[in-house]
């Protein structure tokens, strides 16, 4: 899942070491990467993270399912950025989806974070009015993360890509986390990093963050694949258990 209004080009552009999606194939993934309603390759309007990107979001991941040389119960749904409202949102509105887990890189939680609703006034979504709740109960993932219902892990560093602190990160690790472990969400299983699963942090417990802010393909097909043995269906004797 792009992040902000970006597509597909990102992800698939040609670099000396191969494209961001090659590296994360080259961990044996099929990779499918996707253009939201009114970017890229896909028709229709920007609808800016809501309901119509999240089910077109959906769409995708369904035809991915179907697809002869993919495993519908190994799948992975991995989000940059603002990509974390489509992702979230997808996920909570249509929790029948074949995937596993999701993987979340310093998205935004709120309109804080991305209609300048909050103190550092910052987001690309400034311009929409803080109050319309009709808009912005489409495109906050710290509310569609409430119902997240499979495990998530959070890629975090201390100095954010686009935000002044980590306020953000906190808060999703909190909303997704099960009430059993002092959160407010439903996920089975969250992690900051790679710190101890299942717990969420405060202020007054910040957690240590890496000082990196690189996306870095080979971390994310690296944790992929960590979260493939710890939550995949076995075979046994070529039967699933």
């Amino acid at each position: 899942m792009p992040g902000g209004r970006s597509g597909a080009d990102a992800f698939l552009r040609p670099t000396p070491g191969g494209s961001q999606a090659q590296e994360i194939a080259d961990h044996g993934f099929a990779v499918a990467v996707f253009d939201p309603d009114g970017r890229g390759a896909s028709g229709g309007t920007e609808d800016d993270g809501g309901f119509v990107q999240q089910d077109g979001l959906a769409a995708v991941i369904r035809f991915a399912a179907s697809l002869p040389d993919v495993d519908p119960a190994r799948i992975g749904l991995v989000s940059y950025s603002y990509g974390v409202t489509m992702a979230t949102g997808a996920l909570a509105r249509h929790p029948d989806l074949s995937v596993l887990f999701l993987i979340d890189w310093e998205g935004p939680a709120n309109r804080d974070d991305t209609g300048g609703c909050g103190k550092d006034k910052v987001g690309h979504l400034q311009g929409h009015p803080c109050s319309d709740e009709g808009f912005w109960s489409e495109r906050e993932a710290s509310t569609f993360i409430l119902e997240l219902r499979i495990p998530y892990q959070r890629l975090q560093s201390r100095e954010d890509h686009a935000q002044p602190d980590v306020d953000h990160a906190l808060l999703l690790i909190a909303n997704a986390t099960s009430e059993e472990y002092g959160g407010h969400g439903q996920a089975p299983w969250t992690r900051l990093n790679d710190l101890e699963p299942n717990r969420a942090y405060t202020q007054d417990d910040l957690p240590p963050l890496p000082s990196s802010g690189a996306v870095l393909q080979r971390q994310v097909g690296d944790v992929a694949l960590e979260l493939l043995g710890l939550f995949a269906p076995r075979v046994v004797e070529g039967r699933g258990q």
